[in-house]
């Protein structure tokens, strides 16, 4: 609470908490809680300490530099010193330049023309240019508000335009009551088919946001920014260029623009590569500008609201990738540690994890220590919210040794004022999803505790200035503005300041939440207390700052490496063992060796917390080099639960510095299940708000799954539960199952999850913190747990591309069980390689190690292509669910078609996304500073996951006997299993004939297999494999394809003509091949290859195919000159191939119902069809050459004329065209997607505009291939024309995200 509140409640009577009544005051400060941790009473003693002098780096979704309470410090000075975008999201590339005319005119990247400010200074006139598309910048509830009010404004626009069409259709009918006349039922088609197309367009609205272009110059001192956001205003002429007071980077002036009163969204910019790489940085959630606000926010109207340490400055280092949501990625980490180093931090507050296979490892925590050591930086960092089970702490914070791990507490005041309870608990407790050590290896995991939730600034795109949110990612922030207090005080005292002092401060200065043992795993070592960290850092002037690093192994064995002792399976607490502990004191890198190391001596005594359990020797004697003593953990005596003990060391010259070192020691000792069938019970558990029952179970041999019945009774109002399953393996993620339960009136619920046999298994059972608060009863809890399971000799099944069936062995161990099994491939992984690598040098500082190293990156280039639209996603087992436990610093990767259209991009955790059919190209992008490592990646293997449509899922069959799969007979279907027997059966591969279409050889086809299903289940047979408790991975491996049949059938055919003729047509046949191959780009190639051709011609001057060729030859031209000359060039060689053609028996052929009954008449059938195909090719590019003449020569005309009135083309030319479209009408569909171009020129000459573009919508949604850009011109031209300005903006837009210029940054 603030300086200013002494006291955040106060008494009613009698004494009772829950009389307790708030004071406007009391109640104020309970919104932004410091008095928990002493922050007031601190901040009472020494005002001037407030966080002045202190720099925190805010790693997380971005900090609103706009927003209430972050414009400057107590003293005065600017509250954000910089603003950036770690992740590259905001990245814009403006390395295209262009000059301006005498206008001051510029194109922008967009397309669309902008006027510079003629008061810009740019002395070398250069202007770097660029788009981006706005909802990339926005996050997800922004973008989401948007688009409704433009949807609100585009709706109003399409129903006047409605109203309109529907009005002309309803004077077309009045006026003509009959209509039979075939042109005017044309003109009411037309009428109708845009009544039809507005109404298609609302249903179909997708609105891809506007784009803003970007501006970037040079004005001789620094790199200045502007941007046109035109398209983002509702009053016209707003958001012009020139309009914009330009921006540089922010940490130069700290400056920040408002993208538009509609969005209220603000931005800063940083400019990179001396300017062909813009940086917009927005925050990604409001999260980023919450956290900073409880750390560092300033209210000088109402201080009660202050943040922690007002007097602090911040950076904010966006890590949270917009393009991901809010995903953190190994890019923004790295570049966060890079800037924070940068700018001498002294705090880092990283209110972001997730939970990790191995503890304290990593590419991020490498770096993390470098900083902490080197860089003198205090991280802190949130614990998690994956409680209230134990051994649930995330990455980094909780599982990281140089990073100070933050629990969630909540009090009273906290309770009844920001939370709002009604009748608050009596004492402070942790959340109860707050995370829980200890660590897979035995470390405490949480440090610390302080409040976990605020009322704190919000960005200004919320349309509020602040609100309520809480999680460890609150905590984590006030206990950093806690240090930055302390840190302010050791500033201005001459202390000398180390994140080893600090922490050791903090940490053995906290008052105890819980007076349990066992509560150190939930709270850390209490809640802090900034007063007492001063005391207690004022007596260290004379004392080395050293970090005591502990490692422990069990006697005799060197691997595995601990930081504690956690006993969790029965197996370890049968026994006493003796451990190893090894403690070696760590100094700054920048320490002198000879007036530092060599001096360093500590005689530490080792205390024991319980002796019976634990024994440690007495004393210590700890030089530099470090020393080793062995810890006896007898854990046999113990009964079955939670046990927490400590091994620490205090200094026998100075006891008040408080343990030196912990070496934590957690029993989880597991109860056996003796009954048969395996069934635990556990009765009558009583529950108040906030209590949590932790059972250990061993789970049984031959368990798999668990199935589990909780009754609830004894209460009135509502309660509400978590649920938590736990157990761990090495090497693997914690295996979590957990529930929420709401229980409305005493009932029952049941749950079934899977388990791994003979592994410890944590149940956690917790009534919410503030669940049932308001009433006096207690809920009493039933829970009941049989184990049911499948012994399963091979749990992942690869069925290898031959006919052979897979047999499987299945045995039951703990009671009769029903087992049906059931399996389907629902996935195919396709593999693919690299087709093109670039290895680069990350060019910018950003990307600059504080070492010195700079990164590099690699990019893979992969190319794929799919048959139909599909939904897929990128698998690439070797970096896939990895952020912080992975030696790789970062990947990231987009999917692109020919048009470099983006559909999907994602970093370590890929998701499906649609994607059309055609040829596709991934992008992976890898980066490290060590080459070596970045050259092995170059050739890595990924795989493309297609999920089968649902009519392609193949159901795997059972078999009896091994010959099954190949009679059809003795299908398995289910068997009842005793305890102790065992039951063998075949799976059989899919049958060739039902194998998915697309699936390349040495493709995998995935899914899921099961043998069982929960008691309650009523599918038939084993039902879904997936939905069952446990599914086990089944693939199979697609074989070779099936050997051609008809290879060779061309030769048996050109052996019926004589060797003359053969020879004859390979000569013609080789010399088309020579003319087709020749390049037309320049003069002097187009000069020869119109010789060839002119020669070819005169030697065979009525083959069709020839002539075909030179015609496609003329249409491939480019850099035409005289290009009405080029398109009578092109009606010419159409109508020689037309006339090559005899159409009459051409036609004959093809009105005849050939089948074809031997090869020659087969080669004949597809000689006819594809001399139809060239015929109806020459038709349409004559058309299309006959319309672009008459379109030329009618625009010259009206610049001869100076008039608006264009003349009718030539009759000629009118007729030519009417003739040429109803000849290919005869030869081919003239409205489908090859053909219909035509079409839509031909109604549009007709002036019927609706059904031109209805045609045309008819051709592009027919196609499905990648869109051709100018179907997509000719589409805006006729919107254009028929005069629909919001469809042509709507469109516009849409043209960007189809066609865009170039391919994003990474």
């Amino acid at each position: 609470m603030p300086a200013s509140c002494s006291s955040s409640i106060e008494a009613a009577s009698g004494g009772n908490l829950r009389n307790y009544k708030h004071t406007q005051a009391s109640f104020l400060a309970s919104l932004m809680p410091k008095r928990e941790i002493a922050a007031d009473k601190f901040l009472d003693a020494n005002p001037q300490y407030d966080g002045r002098g202190v720099l925190i780096a805010i790693f997380d979704s971005g900090v609103d530099p706009a927003a209430a309470a972050l414009q400057v410090t107590s003293d005065g000075k600017p509250k954000v010193l910089d603003v950036l975008d770690c992740t590259g999201s905001g990245d814009v590339d403006t390395s295209t330049v262009v000059k301006a005319d005498a206008d001051g005119c510029i194109c922008g990247a967009s397309g669309a023309p902008l006027v510079v400010n003629s008061s810009w200074k740019n002395p070398s006139g250069e202007w770097h240019v660029g788009y981006k598309l706005v909802y990339e910048l926005f996050t997800k509830d922004l973008t989401s508000r948007l688009k409704k009010e433009r949807r609100k404004q585009w709706d109003e626009l399409n129903q006047e335009a409605i109203s309109d069409a529907v009005e002309k259709l309803s004077e077309f009918d009045q006026k003509h009551a009959k209509v039979e006349d075939p042109h005017l039922k044309r003109l009411r088609e037309d009428l109708q088919n845009r009544v039809d197309l507005l109404q298609k367009q609302a249903n179909s609205y997708d609105d891809k946001g506007p784009v803003i272009d970007a501006v970037v110059w040079n004005d001789g001192e620094f790199w200045r920014v502007a941007l046109d956001t035109q398209s983002l205003e509702d009053e016209p002429g707003k958001g012009k260029l020139a309009d914009f007071v330009p921006l540089t980077n922010y940490r130069i002036e700290r400056k920040y623009g408002i993208f538009s009163k509609l969005d209220a969204c603000s931005f800063v910019t940083n400019v990179f590569e001396e300017g062909n790489v813009l940086s917009i940085v927005t925050d990604c959630s409001p999260h980023g500008t919450h956290v900073a606000g409880i750390a560092t926010a300033y209210h000088p109207q109402e201080p009660l609201l202050s943040g922690v340490a007002p007097g602090a400055q911040i950076i904010s280092c966006k890590i949270g990738d917009a393009r991901l949501g809010s995903m953190e990625t190994g890019t923004g980490l790295t570049r966060a540690l890079i800037a924070a180093v940068e700018h001498k931090c002294d705090l880092i507050n990283m209110s972001y994890g997730e939970a990790s296979l191995l503890p304290d490892y990593g590419r991020f925590v490498d770096l993390v220590n470098e900083a902490v050591n080197k860089h003198h930086l205090v991280f802190i960092s949130s614990a998690g919210n994956e409680g209230p089970a134990l051994s649930t702490v995330g990455a980094p914070g909780g599982t990281t040794s140089s990073i100070i791990g933050i629990g969630a507490y909540v009090s009273p005041a906290m309770a009844a004022g920001a939370h709002c309870v009604v009748e608050p608990p009596n004492e402070g407790l942790e959340y109860t999803w707050s995370s829980r050590g200890p660590t897979a290896d035995g470390d405490l995991g949480v440090s610390v505790s302080a409040p976990g939730g605020a009322v704190a600034p919000v960005p200004t795109w919320t349309l509020q200035c602040r609100m309520l949110m809480n999680g460890t990612s609150m905590s984590s922030p006030c206990a950093c503005g806690g240090v930055a207090l302390l840190i302010s005080a050791m500033k201005a005292e001459g202390i000398h300041v180390s994140p080893y002092d600090v922490r050791k401060a903090i940490e053995n200065t906290c008052a105890p939440i819980s007076s349990s043992p066992e509560e150190r795993l939930t709270t850390g070592m209490g809640l802090m207390q900034v007063d007492k960290a001063l005391e207690y850092v004022r007596q260290l002037s004379d004392i080395p700052s050293v970090w005591y690093e502990v490692k422990v192994n069990l006697s005799g064995k060197s691997t595995p490496t601990y930081r504690g002792v956690y006993l969790r399976e029965a197996s370890a607490c049968q026994q006493a063992a003796e451990w190893t502990v090894q403690v070696a004191p760590k100094f700054h890198e920048d320490a002198s060796k000879l007036d530092d190391l060599v001096p360093f001596e500590e005689c530490i005594e080792l205390h024991s917390s319980d002796t019976t359990v634990v024994r440690a020797p007495e004393y210590l004697f700890l030089t530099h080099n470090g020393r080793s003593f062995n810890v006896i953990v007898d854990p046999t005596n113990l009964e079955s639960g939670l046990h927490y003990y400590e091994v620490y060391g205090i200094d026998s010259k100075a006891p008040w510095r408080g343990p030196l070192f912990r070496i934590p020691v957690t029993i989880t000792k597991p109860m056996a299940v003796v009954n048969s069938p395996p069934l635990i019970s556990f009765a009558g558990m009583q529950f108040c708000p906030g209590h949590i029952e932790r059972k250990y179970i061993e789970v049984p041999h031959g368990a798999t799954w668990i199935e589990a019945t909780m009754r609830t009774s004894g209460f009135d109002t509502s309660r509400r539960f978590f649920v938590d399953a736990v157990q761990l393996s090495p090497l693997k993620r914690y295996m979590k199952t957990e529930s929420v339960v709401t229980f409305s009136s005493p009932s029952a619920q049941t749950f079934s999850f899977a388990v791994e046999g003979g592994k410890t298994i944590e149940l956690a059972i917790a009534q919410f913190w503030s669940s049932g608060t308001g009433s006096q009863e207690l809920t009493t809890v039933d829970f009941e747990i049989a184990f049911h399971g499948f012994k399963i000799k091979n749990e992942e099944i690869v069925l290898g591309g031959s006919e052979a069936p897979t047999r499987i062995d299945v045995g039951s161990l703990l009671s009769s069980e029903k087992l049906a099994p059931s399996a389907t491939l629902k996935k195919v992984r396709i593999p693919l390689r690299p087709v093109a690598t670039k290895l680069q040098t990350l060019p910018t500082n950003r990307d600059r190690l504080p070492s010195g190293k700079q990164i590099l990156a690699l990019t893979l280039t992969y190319k794929f292509k799919l048959e139909d639209g599909a939904e897929i996603k990128p698998y690439i087992p070797l970096l896939n669910n990895r952020v912080y436990d992975t030696k790789f610093e970062s990947q990231f990767y987009m999917i692109s078609d020919a048009n470099k259209r983006i559909y999907a991009w994602g970093d370590v955790y890929p998701e499906a996304a649609s994607v059309p059919k055609g040829e596709l190209t991934l992008q992976l992008f890898l980066r490290h500073d060590n080459v070596q490592l970045l050259e092995k990646m170059k050739t890595l293997v990924i795989f493309i996951e297609r999920t089968l449509e649902s009519k392609e899922v193949i159901q795997l069959s059972f078999y009896s006997q091994p010959d099954g799969h190949v009679t059809g007979n003795d299908k398995f279907q289910s068997s009842i299993l005793v305890p102790g027997s065992e039951e063998a059966f075949y799976v059989g591969p899919p049958s060739k004939d039902k194998l998915p279409k697309n699936c390349p050889e040495g493709s995998l086809l995935v899914g899921a297999i099961s043998y069982g299903r929960v008691s309650s289940s009523k599918a038939k047979n084993g039902g879904d494999p997936e939905k069952n408790p446990v599914p086990y991975q089944i693939c199979y491996v697609v074989p070779p394809n099936k050997t051609g049949e008809d290879k060779g059938s061309d030769l048996s055919i050109s052996t019926n003509k004589k060797v003359a003729e053969r020879i004859e047509e390979e000569v013609r046949d080789a010399k088309i091949k020579v003319l087709t191959s020749l390049k037309l780009h320049s003069a002097e190639e187009r000069v020869e290859w119109k010789k060839l051709s002119m020669s070819l011609k005169s030697e065979y001057p009525k083959y069709t195919p020839l002539l075909a060729k030179i015609l496609e030859g003329i249409l491939s031209q480019d850099n035409i000159e005289d290009k009405c000359c080029h398109l009578e060039e092109v009606i010419k060689a159409a109508d020689e191939v037309i006339d090559s053609i005899d159409r009459d028996e051409l036609a004959k052929y093809l009105s005849q119902k050939i089948v074809p009954e031997d090869e020659e008449e087969e080669k004949t059938k597809k000689q006819m069809e594809t001399t139809r195909d060239q015929l109806a090719e020459a038709l349409y590019q004559k058309g299309l050459a006959l319309s672009e003449i008459e379109s030329l020569k009618a625009e010259r005309k009206a610049e001869d004329l100076a008039s608006d009135q264009v003349g009718a083309p030539p009759e000629s030319h009118q007729n030519s065209f009417e003739a040429t479209y109803k000849e290919l009408r005869k030869w081919a569909d003239v409205k489908s997607s090859k053909y219909g171009t035509l079409s839509v020129i031909r109604e549009r000459r007709s002036k019927r505009l609706g059904t031109a573009l209805k045609v045309l919508n008819d051709i592009i949604n027919e196609n499905g291939q990648p869109p051709k850009k100018k179907l997509y011109d000719l589409k805006l031209s006729l919107i254009e024309e028929i005069g629909w300005e919001h469809i042509a903006s709507y469109e516009r837009q849409w043209m960007h995200v189809r066609f865009p210029s170039r391919l994003p940054l990474f």
